[in-house]
């Protein structure tokens, strides 16, 4: 994926088909840290522990008719070549949280992209799901409720 905007609309997405009727997104960028925080938070059906293990490899899905998952693997891949991380945390039937932290300054680092896009895409393809956007800059904050 060429950048992060693509990751979070299939983490979103994956959250959607998990059942999820609220999904919040948080995105922080913290230069003084020299990081980027992405958050994608749901309150779908979350996974067990046997599924959670598994939902790092490539070759896993849940889906029926895919024989692959690469999109938290991706995600990972692209917070690891630039000195970061992904953390899933999810309990069945409270939900799921994907935290990815980037270095900011990395010379590898994907671009955020296209997030209003991404959101439009998302309240469109899903008008009963709430989506909500919390994006901090700096001292910068942008909110987007899709049920405001």
């Amino acid at each position: 994926m060429q950048d992060l905007s693509l990751h979070i609309l299939d983490i979103a997405e994956n959250a959607t088909r998990a059942g999820g009727s609220k999904i919040v997104i948080q995105i922080l960028e913290d230069e003084s840290e020299d990081k980027l925080t992405v958050c994608v938070q749901d309150n779908g059906k979350g996974m067990d522990w046997e599924t959670r293990k598994k939902a790092m490899d490539p070759f896993f899905t849940t889906k029926s008719r895919k024989k692959f998952g690469l999109g938290l693997s991706l995600l990972a891949q692209a917070a690891q070549q630039v000195n970061g991380y992904l953390d899933v945390d999810s309990e069945e039937g409270k939900g799921t949280k994907v935290t990815a932290v980037f270095q900011l300054s990395h010379p590898d680092m994907k671009p955020i992209g296209d997030i209003s896009e991404t959101m439009t895409a998302l309240v469109a393809g899903n008008p009963s799901t709430q989506f909500i956007l919390d994006y901090k800059i700096g001292d910068y904050s942008y909110y987007f409720d899709s049920f405001a």
